[in-house]
C-alpha cells in the first residue's frame, strides 16, 4: 500500500494519467538499456592536467571508437588529430588556426565528425538523458544534429546548420563545447577510489573539476582524511598537510589555490633557523610556483619548522590516545641533544641535523610560544577558507570509508586482517569492531568529528590524524609512518614501512572472496577495487590479485611515483559488456606551438560479462522499479475515483 501523502505529492508533477503513463513508459524502456560505463581511478595526487586527460580521452575509448567510425576513410594521422581535438579542443583549435589555408572548411568537416563520434558514445543513453548533457547554449543545435536524419530532404538542412554556426563565429566555442559533450558521455559514472591531495601541485583544480561532473563518488584515502582533519582544525593534520606541500614546493596550492596565510610560519621560521641552512629540509621541485615564488632557502627553513612542530603535535596526540598503541613513535624524548643521535629500537644512529632551537629537552613535545602563535595563525587560514571547506564538505556528501556499487566493493587502503586471513578487531574511541562494522564505525566516527561542532572531542579530530597514520587504519596498512626517520637519519634501514599482512593475503582468491562476501558482494562477476599502494610494473608486479577478484589501480599518475613503477596510473572500466585494465604512460604536456603527443593507453580484458548488462541488472533499478510502482498507484488511484485528474 503505498501512502496518499505520496501520491498527492507525485500528482503535482504528473496531474492525470495521460502524464503519469508517459513517465511510465519511459522508466519501463530505461530498464531495458545497456549500463552505463563506469570508470574507476585513484590515487590522483594533484596531478589535474594527467587527470583530465584520462577522463576527456576516456582511457582510450574515444580513440576506439574514431578508429571504429573512420577508419576506412581517414588515415591514422588524421584519426590522432581528431582524438586531440576531442581531448584538448582550445590547444588543437589554436594550432589549426595557424596551420589550415582553410579553417572555416576545417571547423565544417571537424563539427561533422564530431557529430558522428558523439553519436557514437551517446547511443546507449535515452534522448533526454543526452539532453541533460549537453551545454544550455547549444542544447537545440546539438539535439537537431545528433538526431536530423540523413536522407536527401534534410541533407540541406543539416548543411545549413554546420553553415550558420560558421557563419556566426561561434564555430570555435560550439566545437569545444561538442567535445566536452563527447567526453561526459563517454563516462557515465566516475569513482574516485582516494587521494585527491599531496605531491602534485593542483588538487584545488581536481576538486573544482569533479564538483562540476555528473554522477561522481569518492572513496575516502590517507590522503584525503588528513586533509579533512586539517579543515576540522586539527593541529596534527594541518601540521601534516602544511609539511607535505611545503616538503614538494606546492606554495601555490596552499597560498592562491585555498588562501592558506603561510606569511607566520615563514616569518617564524627565518627568524628561528635563520643561521641554519636547513640542508636536509630543501623541497623536492617537480613543478615551479608561478605566482608566489619562494626562494628554496626559505622553504627549506619553513619546512623544517613545521616538521618539528608536527612531531611536537603528534606526540601530544599519542599520548592522549593510549588505545592508539603509537608510543614507538614518540621519538624527539630519545634524542641525545648534547651528542646529536638517537635511539631507535635499541639501536643508536646519528642525525644529520642536529639544531634544535624550539625543542625544550626537559618537555619536548611542548610548543614554543613562537610555535603556538603561528600554528594558531595557520589553523585561522584552514578553517576560514571557503574553497577547502566547500571542497571537504563536498567530500561528506559524495564520499565514503567504502563503497559497494553494482556488485563491486570499493575501497582505497586495506580491511585489516591477521596474518591467518581473520578480520582483526581494532579498538577505536571504547569501541571495538571489524571487518564491514569496524568500516561502518568509522565513517560514522569521522562524520561525527567533523561536523559536531558542540562536541569538544569529536571538533578535535584526532581520529582523522589517527586513519592518516596508523597500524590498524584500513586506509594506511603499515606498521608506521617513517617520516621522523626520513627527515633526520641517513640509514636507509630506518625508513623501512611495512605494510600490514592483508597485501600478502589477497595474493588468495578465496581471502577476496572473504572479503567481498562481508560486505554482501556476492555476485560473480564482483571484484574489490583498491587503491592506495603503487604496483610497480617494471618490477614485474601485477595489479590483478586473488585470481582477479581484486585489482589494484594505482599505478602512479603522481609524477613522484612513476620511477617507481614504470607507468603513469591505471582507469578500471566496467561497460554493460566487459571490465577492462587501460594502463596509461606518462603524460605528454602542451608544447609552446600548441601541439600534444597523447599516447594511447594498453587495455587489457579483466572479464567478459556473460550476458550484456542491462539497467534493470544495476543498483538503478531498484530506483527505477520502485517510481514505476508509485506512478502505477498513482494512475490506479486517478481510474478508481480516490485522487482527481487536472490539466486533462
Amino acid at each position: 500500500m503505498i501512502d496518499i501523502n505520496l501520491l498527492k505529492h507525485l500528482s503535482k508533477k504528473y496531474p492525470n494519467i495521460k502524464a503519469a503513463t508517459e513517465e511510465i513508459v519511459n522508466l519501463s524502456a530505461i530498464l531495458s538499456l545497456p549500463k552505463g560505463t563506469e570508470y574507476f581511478l585513484s590515487d590522483l595526487h594533484g596531478e589535474h592536467d594527467a587527470f583530465v586527460h584520462m577522463i576527456k580521452s576516456a582511457s582510450g575509448v574515444i580513440k576506439s571508437k574514431i578508429d571504429d567510425i573512420f577508419g576506412p576513410d581517414l588515415n591514422h594521422d588524421e584519426r590522432e588529430k581528431l582524438a586531440a581535438l576531442v581531448y584538448n579542443a582550445p590547444a588543437e583549435i589554436k594550432r589549426r588556426k595557424q596551420s589550415e589555408d582553410n579553417f572555416d572548411r576545417w571547423c565544417k568537416e571537424s563539427i561533422l565528425r564530431l557529430i558522428l563520434i558523439c553519436k557514437g558514445v551517446s547511443h546507449k543513453y535515452t534522448r533526454s538523458k543526452v539532453r541533460k548533457r549537453l551545454p544550455k547554449e547549444y542544447a537545440y543545435i546539438i539535439d537537431e544534429l545528433l538526431h536530423a536524419e540523413d536522407e536527401e530532404n534534410k541533407g540541406n538542412y543539416y548543411s545549413q546548420i554546420i553553415n550558420t554556426i560558421v557563419e556566426c563565429g561561434v564555430a570555435e566555442d560550439f566545437i569545444t563545447e561538442l567535445a566536452e559533450v563527447i567526453s561526459s558521455l563517454a563516462v557515465d559514472r566516475l569513482h574516485i577510489i582516494g587521494d585527491i591531495w599531496d605531491r602534485g601541485a593542483h588538487p584545488e583544480q581536481i576538486m573544482d573539476f569533479l564538483m562540476s561532473y555528473h554522477d561522481v563518488d569518492f572513496q575516502w584515502g590517507n590522503h584525503d582524511i588528513v586533509w579533512m582533519g586539517a579543515a576540522a582544525g586539527n593541529m596534527a593534520c594541518i601540521a601534516n598537510v602544511l609539511r607535505m606541500n611545503i616538503n614538494y614546493n606546492n606554495i601555490d596550492m596552499l597560498e592562491i589555490g585555498y588562501g592558506i596565510n603561510l606569511r607566520p610560519l615563514a616569518t617564524m621560521a627565518e627568524n628561528i633557523y635563520a643561521d641554519d641552512p636547513c640542508q636536509a629540509f630543501m623541497p623536492k621541485k617537480i613543478e615551479e610556483n608561478k605566482y608566489d615564488p619562494i626562494e628554496d632557502s626559505l622553504v627549506a627553513k619553513m619546512n623544517k619548522a613545521i616538521s618539528i612542530m608536527q612531531f611536537k603535535l603528534e606526540g601530544q596526540v599519542i599520548k592522549d590516545h593510549p588505545e592508539y598503541e603509537l608510543d614507538k613513535r614518540l621519538l624527539l624524548d630519545k634524542i641525545d641533544y648534547d651528542k646529536g643521535t638517537i635511539v631507535i629500537g635499541g639501536e643508536t644512529y646519528e642525525l644529520k641535523d642536529k639544531l634544535f632551537p624550539t625543542v625544550d629537552v626537559n618537555d619536548p613535545y611542548k610548543l614554543s610560544e613562537d610555535e603556538d602563535a603561528a600554528l594558531h595563525a595557520l589553523q585561522a587560514s584552514f578553517l576560514k577558507s571557503e574553497k577547502l571547506q566547500k571542497h571537504i564538505k563536498y567530500m561528506f556528501s559524495n564520499g565514503s570509508l567504502y563503497k559497494v556499487f553494482n556488485g563491486n566493493l570499493m575501497y582505497h587502503g586495506c580491511i585489516p586482517m591477521d596474518s591467518e586471513g581473520n578480520f582483526l578487531p581494532c579498538t577505536i574511541n571504547g569501541e571495538t569492531h571489524s571487518g564491514k562494522s569496524y568500516m561502518d564505525f568509522l565513517d560514522r566516527e569521522v562524520r561525527r568529528a567533523f561536523f559536531a561542532d558542540n562536541d569538544p572531542y569529536a571538533r578535535k579530530a584526532d581520529l582523522m590524524w589517527y586513519l592518516w597514520l596508523g597500524s590498524k587504519s584500513p586506509l594506511f596498512g603499515k606498521d608506521q609512518m617513517t617520516t621522523f626517520e626520513r627527515c633526520f637519519i641517513a640509514d636507509k634501514t630506518t625508513h623501512k614501512e611495512h605494510t600490514v599482512p592483508y597485501y600478502k593475503l589477497i595474493n588468495s582468491r578465496s581471502i577476496c572472496e572473504k572479503i567481498l562476501n562481508e560486505f554482501g558482494c556476492t555476485l560473480t562477476t564482483s571484484k574489490i577495487l583498491n587503491g592506495h599502494v603503487p604496483v610497480k610494473i617494471k618490477d614485474g608486479e601485477s595489479p590483478v590479485k586473488g585470481e582477479g577478484k581484486l585489482l589494484i589501480i594505482d599505478g602512479g599518475i603522481s609524477k613522484a611515483y612513476q620511477k617507481t613503477t614504470g607507468i603513469a596510473g591505471y582507469t578500471f572500466i566496467f561497460n554493460s559488456r566487459f571490465m577492462a585494465l587501460a594502463e596509461h604512460k606518462p603524460y605528454s604536456p602542451l608544447q609552446a606551438d600548441g601541439s600534444q603527443v597523447f599516447h594511447s593507453p594498453a587495455i587489457r580484458n579483466v572479464q567478459t560479462l556473460p550476458k550484456r548488462m542491462l539497467i534493470r541488472d544495476t543498483d538503478q533499478a531498484a530506483d527505477l522499479e520502485r517510481e514505476v510502482r508509485e506512478l502505477k498507484a498513482l494512475v490506479h488511484a486517478y481510474r478508481t475515483g480516490k485522487m482527481q485528474e487536472s490539466n486533462i
